[in-house]
């Protein structure tokens, strides 16, 4: 059963370079990435028309201070996804980076001893992109996108007075979730969603406008909402009149520790922004405390503003995706029901897909209109782990990443290579989940108890001791369909409370009359999805009864 051929560029980027930072990029990215997107003392012209503002001599001094650190996270931004870009397009610079990455070692586990040190023994205090485990660490992160639409999308950050250190576009707005119709809206629709909508976003949104997605990372919320409220008052509803420590208190206090403001206008366009503090951000990412965020970017999205530890927190959650889904899939699956698989966890839990407010053929029509966009995301990853592979005579094509076909795909279900990714889930997520065995197999709590403790204490030392021991592999070898209920179960349970209690909320964080907007439009999608559904079954039993009388007429012409 031989390997796909994925380019060695794209394994690179998980390996741990022994050079030293400045050594570390190849020659590809260090052509991408000039020393002064990391040294700069001075952000580009429009960062510094939109820096903070105060009065004082030490307060714009601090404005300056953020308005550069913008600047330079925007720029590692834009070099992550031109190497990204180049890492599909370009052979040249697969060969050349691949050259460069040879220290790719198995341990006897089969994963790699540089992913144990990375994910075991995260280096939190990094303080810039250099600190990264190496130099192309996270690329896959950034999916290339037409350069026009990131422009007008990266402008958007910088309408905030209020220092942001982290930003993300995602949605249908920014990735289509079905084929291009070639249709254009007349302006009078476009103005009913983008009152000045530039042209970028018109041809993104292939005649369809829609409002726009944002998610914002900060690093204290009380004192950034309380300078958005005096730049951008009526972007809040009347909760912001109790002040910024009322609405940092529902923010964090409430649902999932993000706060929306919804259709509000920036740039002629028509987006809706969350905020969350980014150590918030951080802890969704790593543990799955409540999936809410991490669930979104275990999908695509757009990176506009990047952070070294939520660049490193993400690939932590991207990995646990990619192990939770090997573990609801069986031994022979395809990449569309694999990243059917990663999409669809953050939606098991969430009350919108219980009632009719969201469309019942999301998750189909997130991975089904972006494949390329799946594959860019987990390909590395899927090449890292010792359990799974390619297994489709298509993958020794040399083109085969840039197709929109799905491959097929199988993994070893040896239990203890399932055990070792048990083990490795997420602290939080594996915690319910051991309960949920421990109700199962009857085990006495003193001796769980000790058992738990005896895993705090692994996790302490050293990530080599992380493999799956008697309990994981039980796990592991549970029937599949009860498996695969138990870990959906943990799935609704992470992610059930924190998402209904987050749209709870709504109604107080973005008034009444813009929640009833958002929900009627949630409807309206819901109900466009069950007749397309209507319409593809009609489609299908049509081809059937076609196909049975052709075949039915041939018979009585013989």
């Amino acid at each position: 059963m031989a390997r796909g051929r994925l380019p060695l560029q794209l394994q690179g980027r998980l390996v741990l370079p022994s050079q030293p930072p400045s050594a570390r990029f190849g020659p590809f990215l260090a052509r991408r990435i000039p020393a002064s997107v990391f040294l700069s003392s001075r952000p580009p012209a429009h960062a510094r028309r939109f820096g903070t503002q105060r009065d004082d001599e030490s307060s714009r001094a601090g404005a300056e201070k953020d308005a550069r650190e913008g600047a330079q996270k925007d720029a590692v931004a834009d070099a992550a996804t031109d190497t990204a870009n180049d890492d599909i397009l370009s052979h040249k610079a697969i060969v050349d980076e691949a050259s460069n990455s040879s220290q790719f070692q198995s341990s006897d586990s089969g994963e790699t001893s540089e992913m144990k040190d990375w994910e075991a023994n995260p280096n939190w205090k990094i303080e810039s992109f250099k600190d990264l485990p190496h130099a192309n660490f996270g690329v896959n992160q950034h999916i290339p996108f037409d350069p026009e639409f990131k422009d007008v999308l990266k402008q958007i950050p910088w309408q905030f007075r209020a220092p942001i250190r982290y930003a993300f576009a995602y949605g249908s707005g920014v990735f289509p979730q079905s084929k291009a119709n070639g249709k254009t809206a007349s302006a009078e629709i476009i103005r009913s969603i983008h009152p000045k909508a530039p042209p970028a976003v018109q041809r993104a949104q292939d005649g369809t406008p829609k409002m726009i997605d944002f998610i914002f990372g900060v690093s204290h919320t009380q004192h950034w909402h309380s300078l958005n409220m005096k730049q951008h008052r009526d972007h809040y509803s009347s909760l912001a009149s109790l002040g910024s420590g009322a609405v940092s208190y529902v923010q964090d206090k409430w649902g999932a520790g993000v706060y929306f403001n919804p259709y509000v206008v920036v740039n002629g366009i028509l987006i809706k922004y969350g905020v969350v503090q980014l150590s918030t951000l951080e802890q969704d990412l790593t543990q799955w405390d409540t999936l809410y965020l991490a669930g979104r970017l275990q999908k695509p999205v757009k990176i506009l503003r990047d952070d070294p530890k939520i660049r490193l927190a993400n690939q932590m959650n991207l990995l646990s995706a990619l192990r939770t889904a090997l573990l609801l899939l069986p031994p022979n699956f395809t990449e569309e029901e694999l990243y059917g698989t990663i999409a669809g966890i953050s939606y098991l839990g969430d009350p919108r897909m219980a009632f009719p407010t969201e469309n019942p053929s999301k998750v189909k029509n997130i991975v089904g209109n972006n494949m390329a966009n799946f594959r860019r995301l987990y390909l590395p990853l899927i090449e890292t782990l010792p359990n799974v592979e390619f297994n489709d005579p298509a993958a020794s094509d040399e083109d085969w990443i840039r197709g929109e076909a799905s491959l097929k795909l199988v993994q070893d279900m040896d239990p203890v290579k399932r055990g070792n990714m048990v083990r490795r889930l997420p602290k939080s997520f594996r915690s319910r989940l051991y309960f949920q065995y421990q109700k199962k197999f009857a085990i006495p709590q003193v001796d769980f108890d000790k058992m738990m403790s005896e895993s705090k204490n692994e996790d302490a030392i050293s990530f080599k001791r992380r493999e799956g021991g008697g309990f994981e592999q039980r796990i592991a070898q549970d029937d599949t369909a009860e498996l695969r209920s138990y870990i959906r179960t943990v799935i609704k349970q992470t992610i059930g409370w924190p998402a209904t209690t987050q749209s709870l909320k709504g109604p107080l964080t973005s008034g009444f009359r813009r929640t009833w907007r958002y929900m009627s439009e949630k409807i309206g999608k819901y109900w466009e999805g069950r007749a397309a559904e209507k319409a593809e079954k009609v489609d299908r039993d049509e081809e059937v009864a076609s196909a049975s009388g052709t075949g039915k007429s041939g018979e009585e012409n013989r």
